[in-house]
């Protein structure tokens, strides 16, 4: 069973940066696509961006184009999100999420086959 592990949370104003990152236990990591998820409260949880097995290819929400980069590290069993330009609404729990399939996706949570524990994202006004 993998463990995601999920760093990086905190309090920011509005228009500044985080990075969140994500470690992966075992020694298949490289094997799996990644991705993040946000859920706020009262919402349903969200996409925020996914990275194939290898980077070469990123997927990104609507909402964080532009401003959110994904990113991994295979040497280190570590996927990142670099969150520019924050928003008040970028306000939420951030969980890490492996692909059920090897060389999998996790564009939906219905691909997603492992969870971290989440970390909190504040963006104050």
């Amino acid at each position: 069973q993998v463990q995601l592990v999920e760093s990086g949370g905190g309090l920011v104003q509005a228009g500044g940066s985080l990075r969140l990152s994500c470690a992966a236990s075992g020694r298949t990591f490289s094997s799996y696509g990644m991705g993040w998820f946000r859920q706020a409260p009262g919402k349903e949880r969200e996409f925020v961006a996914a990275i194939n097995w290898s980077g070469g290819r990123t997927y990104y929400g609507d909402s964080v184009k532009g401003r959110f980069t994904i990113s991994r590290d295979n040497a280190k069993n570590t996927v990142y999100l670099q969150m520019n330009s924050l928003k008040p609404d970028d306000t939420a729990v951030y969980y890490c999420a492996r692909s059920k399939q090897t060389l999998g996706l996790t564009t939906t949570p219905l691909l997603v086959g492992s969870w971290g524990q989440g970390t909190q994202v504040t963006v104050s006004s």
